[in-house]
């Protein structure tokens, strides 16, 4: 059975099928899904979908792409959803100078803010590290004890060894499947099984041999396959492995 730790369910493009889609998680072997939100809109339809489907979790949190939008007051509603029952981290949080490097100040301050909440809170985070590496590394040096796992991992082997000890988990997508995949087995070979989290990041990042077509968490098989292969190990038994972890981070 597989948990998916980072799938957008919300997203408009499951708007035509989404409730047959999640009916459909157990027979394609999804236990678990957790639907991360990415501003207070998509926060609050993460929650809603959680309430109503056992297999789904959510998280909330205000990504740096909403920078635009972001105020004391959005963070704030934001924030207010970890009050419910099924809210298990804060996230998709992070820093992402990949379409603006020009504000890179306030998005450190509101990722600051999100992580300074999730400490005081005593929740995971999870991380979104878009060409901004060794900022994101900084930023979490400063909140030891802090859990989470950094989302599609793009980094370098280097920088993997040093979050995962400082208790980092690493999550991997469709990209592991992808032929210019290049740093993902490097960074694979270092991380431990017990570190490793699957994610499709639905309706995004289609594994080959999916590519072109709407991703969704049915799809998480193909990506445990490839993991496998580069660790070694029997696909099932990492199904399995990577099921626990996510868990355990999240308290499920």
């Amino acid at each position: 059975m597989y948990f998916d730790t980072h799938a957008h369910l919300d997203d408009e493009a499951f708007d035509p099928d989404r409730e047959d889609l999640i009916a459909g998680f157990a027979s394609a072997g999804v236990e678990l899904v957790l639907n991360p939100g990415c501003d207070p809109a998509s926060s609050e339809r993460a929650a809603l979908l959680a309430a109503r489907h056992p297999e789904v979790w959510f998280a909330v949190g205000i990504h740096p792409e909403e920078l635009a939008s972001y105020t004391d007051e959005s963070l704030e509603k934001t924030l207010s959803l970890t009050a419910e029952p099924k809210c298990a981290a804060i996230g998709e949080i992070g820093l992402d100078y990949y379409w603006d490097d020009s504000q890179k100040e306030r998005q450190q301050e509101l990722f600051h803010r999100q992580l300074s909440f999730a400490r005081e809170k005593d929740l995971p985070v999870i991380v979104h590290d878009r060409d901004a590496h060794g900022d994101c590394l900084a930023i979490v040096r400063q909140y030891p004890g802090l859990r989470g796992v950094f989302h599609c991992y793009s980094g370098s082997a280097e920088i993997a060894r040093e979050l995962l000890r400082l208790g980092w988990y690493l999550g991997f997508d469709g990209p592991i499947t992808y032929k210019n995949a290049r740093k993902l087995p490097e960074v694979l070979a270092v991380c431990p099984p017990e570190r490793i989290l699957l994610e499709t990041d639905s309706p995004y990042l289609s594994p080959v041999p999916l590519r072109g077509r709407r991703n969704d968490p049915r799809n998480l098989c193909c990506i445990c396959a490839k993991a496998a292969e580069f660790k070694g190990m029997d696909p099932d038994e990492l199904a399995a492995r990577t099921l626990e972890n996510g868990k355990t981070l999240f308290g499920i």
